[in-house]
C-alpha cells in the first residue's frame, strides 16, 4: 500500500519499556475526537500509561479512514492501550469507577453534564480518587449560555474570530484546513494537567477539575484583538498572508512557480530587506520608515519585494537571502517538507513497522528532553486490544472479566 515514489525516510522502531519522565502516571481517557487525543499523545510519549477507553464502535477518529488506513488514529493515540465497553450497559459505570483508584489523571469530552447524569460527575470521582486531576474537554466550557451545545472545533474557529481574520479581503472567510482549535486545546490540557499534578505532588494539594473549552485557546493565540479594536475602532481586516501586525511579511511567488515565505518583524531586519534588494533609499522613504508606516503601505511594499523575488527561483531565492541574513523560507507541501535534509537530520518523520501499510511515517516526540527523551513506545492499539489486562489490573477477577465479555459490558479485541 505504500506509494512508490514516496521519498525515503529513516527507519524507525518502537521502544517498549523505555522509562519517562511520566513513567507510572496512570491516565484514564474516556474522550473523543482530537482534542483529548492529542493531549494524552502528550502525555503517552513521555511514559504515561493512558488507558483509552473507547465505545463499541470505538473512537470516531478509528473512522477517519485514507483508503482504508486509520492514518488520524495510528497518529494520535500511539502507546495507548484500549478497553472496549458498553457505555450503555446498566454496569458501565462501576466499571468506570473501578478504574479510577489509582489513576492520576482522568479526561472526558461528553456533552456538558452528561457524567453528572450518569452519577460519576467530579464530586463523585474525588470521593473515590482525592488526587484525581479531572480534564472536561467541550466546546464552549462547562458553564454559560452556551455549555450545552456541541462544540466541534469548525463553530469554535468561526466563533473565536479566527476564519473572519484568515483569507483575503474580497472572499470569504477561511476556516483552517486542519484540527486547529482541537490542537490548541490539547496542547493546552497538557500544560494544565502537569500544573495541576504539580499542586498535588510538590504542594500537597487536592486534585481538581479542569474546564478546557476549545474556544478559549484559539482566542488567547489570536492575540490582542479586543485591545486593538478598543483602539482603532476597526475590525481586523483579512490580508491574505501579509500581516497587520508587522511588515514586509508575505509568501512571494518565483521565477519557477514556486513560492517562498519573507518575514521582517524587527527594524534591522525590514531595513536589511530594503539592502538587500538594492534599495536602500527606500529605508529613509517616510512610507517604510517605522514598522506601524510599513504595515499601512504593505501592498506598495510587497509589490517592490516581490518584484526583485519573482525573477528568481525558490532555490536562488533562498540562498540570496541566507546570504544577506535576511529570514526567509521555501513554502512547502508535504513532498518537499518530507525530501529536505533538515528534516531528515532531525528525525522529524520516520517510518515505524504497521501492519497495514508495511511502514507508517510518524512524527518525532514534540520536544526533545535532553535527560529522559519521550519515546513512541508502541502503535496505536486495536479496538479492545488490552480489555482483559485493564480488568485485571482495576481488579476484576477472571470469572468477572469473563462474565462482563460474555453480557456485552466489555470486548475484547476482534
Amino acid at each position: 500500500m505504500s506509494q512508490p515514489d514516496a521519498p525515503a525516510l529513516p527507519r524507525a522502531d518502537y521502544t517498549p519499556g523505555v522509562r519517562g519522565p511520566l513513567t507510572g502516571l496512570r491516565v484514564v481517557d474516556l474522550s473523543r475526537l482530537v482534542a483529548g487525543n492529542l493531549l494524552t499523545q502528550h502525555l503517552v510519549d513521555f511514559g504515561a500509561d493512558v488507558i483509552k477507553v473507547e465505545p463499541r464502535e470505538g473512537d470516531t477518529l478509528r473512522h477517519w479512514r485514507i483508503k482504508g488506513v486509520e492514518t488520524t488514529w495510528k497518529i494520535h493515540s500511539r502507546g495507548k492501550r484500549s478497553l472496549c465497553m458498553e457505555f450503555r450497559h446498566p454496569g458501565a459505570v462501576d466499571l468506570i469507577r473501578r478504574l479510577i483508584p489509582g489513576a492520576a489523571i482522568f479526561v472526558e469530552s461528553f456533552r456538558t453534564g452528561t457524567l453528572e447524569a450518569m452519577g460519576i460527575g467530579p464530586e463523585e470521582l474525588l470521593k473515590i480518587e482525592p488526587k484525581l486531576v479531572i480534564l472536561r474537554i467541550s466546546g464552549w466550557g462547562q458553564d454559560g449560555p452556551y455549555k450545552r451545545r456541541p462544540g466541534f472545533g469548525t463553530l469554535v474557529e468561526g466563533f473565536a474570530g479566527f476564519a473572519s481574520m484568515n483569507g483575503f479581503a474580497d472572499r470569504e472567510p477561511v476556516l483552517p484546513p486542519m484540527y486547529l482549535a482541537d490542537s490548541l486545546a490539547g496542547l493546552t490540557g497538557a500544560f494544565a494537567a502537569m500544573a495541576a499534578l504539580r499542586e498535588v505532588e510538590m504542594n500537597g494539594g487536592q486534585g481538581q477539575v479542569i474546564d478546557l473549552p476549545l474556544l478559549d485557546p484559539l482566542y488567547n493565540s489570536l492575540g490582542p484583538q479586543a485591545a486593538n479594536y478598543r483602539l482603532t475602532g476597526k475590525v481586523k481586516p483579512r490580508t491574505g498572508s501579509r500581516s497587520t501586525g508587522a511588515a514586509p511579511r508575505n509568501v512571494y511567488r518565483t521565477k519557477d512557480d514556486r513560492w517562498v515565505c519573507l518575514s521582517a518583524s524587527t527594524q534591522g531586519m525590514a531595513m536589511r530587506v530594503l539592502q538587500s534588494i538594492g534599495r536602500a533609499d527606500l529605508c529613509d522613504d517616510p512610507r517604510f520608515q517605522t514598522n506601524e508606516q510599513r504595515v499601512a503601505h504593505g501592498v506598495e511594499l510587497d509589490a517592490i519585494i516581490g518584484e526583485f523575488i519573482g525573477q528568481r527561483t525558490q532555490a536562488e531565492n533562498v540562498a540570496f537571502f541566507e546570504k544577506a541574513e535576511v529570514t526567509i523560507g521555501p513554502v512547502y507541501d508535504i513532498t518537499g517538507f518530507m525530501q529536505d535534509p533538515h528534516v531528515h537530520a532531525r528525525g522529524l518523520v520516520a517510518d515505524y513497522p504497521d501492519e497495514d501499510m508495511g511502514s507508517f511515517p510518524m512524527h518525532a516526540i514534540t520536544t526533545r528532553m535532553s535527560g529522559t527523551p519521550g519515546a513512541i513506545r508502541s502503535p496505536a492499539p486495536r479496538l479492545g486490544q488490552h480489555t482483559r489486562d485493564i480488568l485485571a489490573e482495576a481488579g476484576f477477577s477472571a470469572a468477572e472479566i469473563e462474565d462482563s465479555i460474555t453480557a456485552g459490558l466489555a470486548r475484547t479485541e476482534t
